[in-house]
């Protein structure tokens, strides 16, 4: 009987121990909400760390200079552009659509993307959402953060 009790014992300090830890580094990890990473003149601010919160979603307004072409490039989870200020060029697969405030554009896996913003205008401001959630995440791992956090 007092081995049954020291394996219980035993038991629930180890368990005991790997909530603690796993507590611990919860509370350690940071969020990227409200960080601002750029990449040239391109910008996202994070506004939702899905992973962070444990919901399957990222979103960030992302700021596009005048001029710009992003060039074809795939992202490992659906992307969703809801267009705020400017104009984008949003081709998906060879096929362009031009959005405009309150217009939307999306992507999914495993197409190919290419934003265009026109020359000689004004930046492009659109909201953008990830899913699942890592878009906020592979913005903090590839481009360089210029505030937050």
């Amino acid at each position: 009987m007092k081995k049954e009790i020291q394996h219980v014992v035993l038991v629930v300090a180890m368990v005991s121990a790997c909530a603690a830890s796993f507590a611990a580094g919860a509370i350690t990890q940071e969020s990227l909400e409200g960080a601002v990473f750029e990449s040239g003149d391109t910008r996202v601010k994070i506004l939702f760390d899905g992973l962070g919160r444990d919901v399957p979603l990222d979103v960030g307004i992302m700021t596009f200079p005048p001029g710009m072409n992003s060039g074809d490039h795939q992202h490992d989870q659906t992307e969703i552009f809801y267009v705020l200020e400017g104009t984008l060029e949003h081709v998906v697969n060879g096929e362009s659509t031009i959005l405009e405030p309150g217009m939307l554009g999306h992507v999914t896996p495993p197409d190919f993307v290419n934003h265009v913003t026109p020359e000689g205008a004004s930046p492009t401001r659109a909201l953008v959402m990830w899913s699942p959630a890592g878009g906020a995440a592979r913005y903090a791992r590839i481009w360089n953060q210029v505030e937050g956090r």
